[in-house]
């Protein structure tokens, strides 16, 4: 089986999909493209032999469509997510899925009518070998109870535009996906506080970020966020337990010998970094529309928590760094929670 897939949102990464969709994974062609702008999603599907429609309802509505991917602006996820569901059409969301919680709540309870999961979450960390490799030692108790994590999320430089609650809602958010599917724990509360700021910002920028969140079983987690670093794109994620740690691995890459130095290189954006993760993303995702099975990545439940998380993260920065506690309903058992 093929897999038909409609795109709603024609900008960077939603043609970065599109060449992944059409170029890399097999068994899907991308069938129907809207954008806000109207020429550029003529152009992309005509670059790779789709149809450009004028809505996002239109697209989810079209009998051409099996599945449907969500990469628009932010603010319109709920809407598509929410039209794609009622279609009974298989949605996976760039994050955020929505960009209130009162939104995520709506498509979980919408998801919960329907019966059966039709929504992914795009947080592809969890399709990292290097991040999967942690989580198979963790999921052995060879290191005892986890006790501390150490994070870094670290770029080269972001644009004027970038505002400080980014750094929670667009950045620390992987970290916040990832560090929960990986302890199988749930975060509780977060604070945020501010070092000295680098002279490398914008000025109505506080970074770097310093952020503290504490686990419902008690696992404190230390997450430097530090967005203007100037030397590369770098990830680093350390869990220390009662008989030992795990480190993520740095990318693989040569090293270099030369005037009386050795080194190796850094990459320089997320793009590179998480290539294989995204194509093993998709891949899967595509398998299990295919296979007419529930997706196997984040929930949709799984963007309400990070929402939730990053709410209160950014308040804590709001009020000078104040421990914030996470204000989450419980897990209903349609997403493996006992409520």
């Amino acid at each position: 089986m093929t897999v038909r897939v409609g795109v709603i949102g024609a900008g960077m990464i939603g043609q970065d999909h599109i060449r992944r969709l059409t170029e890399v994974v097999t068994g899907a062609a991308v069938t129907a493209v809207t954008d806000i702008d109207a020429g550029r999603a003529a152009e992309v599907a005509a670059r790779v032999g789709a149809t450009a429609l004028p809505t996002g309802a239109e697209l989810i509505a079209s009998p051409d469509v099996d599945a449907v991917l969500v990469t628009s602006w932010g603010p319109t996820h709920a809407e598509h997510v929410l039209d794609a569901i009622a279609a009974g059409k298989p949605v996976f969301c760039e994050k955020p899925l929505a960009t209130t919680a009162e939104d995520c709540l709506r498509i979980v309870e919408a998801e919960r009518a329907h019966g059966r999961r039709l929504v992914q979450v795009g947080f592809m960390r969890r399709f990292d070998a290097g991040y999967r490799q942690m989580r198979e030692v963790l999921s052995t108790g060879s290191l005892g109870a986890p006790l501390i994590v150490h994070c870094a999320h670290r770029n080269p430089t972001v644009p004027e535009s970038y505002h400080s609650a980014m750094a929670a809602q667009d950045t620390a958010v992987h970290e916040i996906d990832v560090l929960r599917w990986l302890l199988d724990d749930e975060i509780v509360s977060a604070q945020v506080v501010t070092p000295r700021a680098t002279s490398k910002r914008f000025a109505h920028l506080k970074d770097p970020q310093i952020m503290v969140f504490e686990t419902a079983e008690g696992v404190r987690i230390d997450l430097e966020v530090f967005v203007n670093c100037q030397y590369g794109y770098d990830i680093q994620c350390e869990v220390v337990g009662e008989d030992g740690l795990v480190r993520l691995p740095d990318p693989a890459a040569v090293g270099i010998r030369t005037a009386a130095r050795h080194g190796t290189g850094v990459l320089q954006d997320w793009k590179d970094r998480f290539a294989e993760a995204f194509d093993t993303e998709f891949r899967e995702w595509v398998a299990a529309v295919a296979a007419v099975t529930e997706p196997t990545g984040p929930s949709a439940w799984d963007g309400y928590a990070a929402t939730v998380i990053t709410d209160a993260a950014v308040r804590s920065l709001e009020t000078g760094g104040e421990t914030v506690t996470v204000d989450m309903k419980p897990r209903p058992a349609f997403y493996g929670g006992t409520a």
